[in-house]
């Protein structure tokens, strides 16, 4: 009705879940997609759905142009304009037409109304973790290449298998206990710091489960290389770089090393955090026998000394140059 007042022609209203879900949340899962740490990129990895949709209508409609309306100073611009030069040669940005913001200087009255109209709970998904229940929700997730394919809640036996209510029931479980809120001062990929507070209670228990039953699973120097390739993709995906060539490579090296990533992990669910409870995989490169300090199994304890002294070799080195620039001094 918004829309239609200001003057549009047509309005279209979309759910687009379940494609967000399935194309972007799931790579991100695979990854470990965290940005400097703690954000895991809710916001940020939704423009590039937003905006392709946008574009595929424009196309449908034979729009010339296509328009957003982020700010200036913030990072949904960069996310928007990326995708749609991208996908749609043609961008139009209010917020940096002179015409436009020496009319609208910004955020200053809606910051007004806010104040004046603030919400009784910043937070909307979650609880807080002091209110949630007194008891917690043990869930077991199902991975399949590192793809979530089904939530189960142990006590009540209920299951979730379709990508969309998988996602939405882990919402709804963390969301409960209070899982998965922040308040961060990040860097924009324009420069400037900001502070964000968000909540992303699913993401933050597939993040626990996914990392737990990856290092179950994968080798450990591929696991290294992939951590690396997971920073890279968080800032892709954070500065707007979906639709990038590096970030296709990124996805596709990514999909890679999540082949044997599969198995169940149980985990408990309770007053804001996610406790591991326990993993299962018939990839798994766990070797109980190898590792036992009962069973020499393969392992001959001699080989030990000749690997500590090559890799003794460089420290005695280090040791020795040490010494002989304190005796110069």
């Amino acid at each position: 009705k918004k829309a239609e007042k200001l003057g549009a022609k047509k309005v279209f209203i979309e759910d687009l879940r379940s494609e967000f879900v399935q194309e972007f949340i799931w790579p991100a899962v695979q990854a470990n997609a965290v940005y400097e740490d703690r954000y895991l990129l809710g916001t940020s990895i939704a423009r590039p759905c937003i905006a392709r949709r946008q574009v595929q209508i424009a196309r449908q409609e034979r729009a010339q142009y296509v328009s957003h309306g982020a700010t200036g100073k913030g990072n949904d611009q960069v996310r928007f304009e990326l995708t749609c030069y991208a996908l749609y040669p043609q961008i139009i940005a209010p917020w940096r037409i002179p015409e436009f913001y020496s009319r609208f200087r910004g955020r200053k009255d809606l910051m007004e109304y806010a104040e004046n109209h603030a919400p009784s709970d910043l937070y909307q998904m979650t609880k807080n973790p002091e209110d949630s229940p007194s008891e917690p929700d043990v869930l077991a997730i199902d991975f399949a290449k590192g793809v979530p394919v089904r939530v189960t809640h142990v006590k009540e036996g209920k299951s979730k298998d379709t990508p969309l209510e998988l996602f939405c029931y882990l919402n709804e479980i963390g969301g409960k206990h209070g899982v998965g809120r922040i308040d961060i001062v990040e860097n924009r990929f324009i420069g400037m710091k900001s502070r964000g507070i968000y909540e992303t209670p699913g993401g933050t228990i597939l993040l626990h489960a996914h990392l737990d039953i990856e290092t179950f699973t994968m080798d450990r120097e591929v696991r290294k290389i992939k951590q690396s390739l997971g920073i890279k993709f968080s800032e892709l995906i954070y500065n707007g770089f979906w639709y990038s060539p590096e970030c296709e490579f990124v996805r596709h090296c990514i999909d890679k090393s999540q082949e044997n990533v599969e198995g169940r992990v149980q985990l408990s669910v309770f007053k804001g955090q996610v406790y591991i409870l326990g993993r299962e995989s018939p990839k798994s490169l766990y070797n109980e026998e190898l590792v036992s300090m009962d069973v020499q199994g393969d392992y001959d304890p001699c080989d030990a000394s000749g690997f500590i002294k090559i890799n003794a070799v460089r420290l005695r080195e280090h040791n020795r140059l040490q010494g002989a620039t304190q005796k110069k001094l």
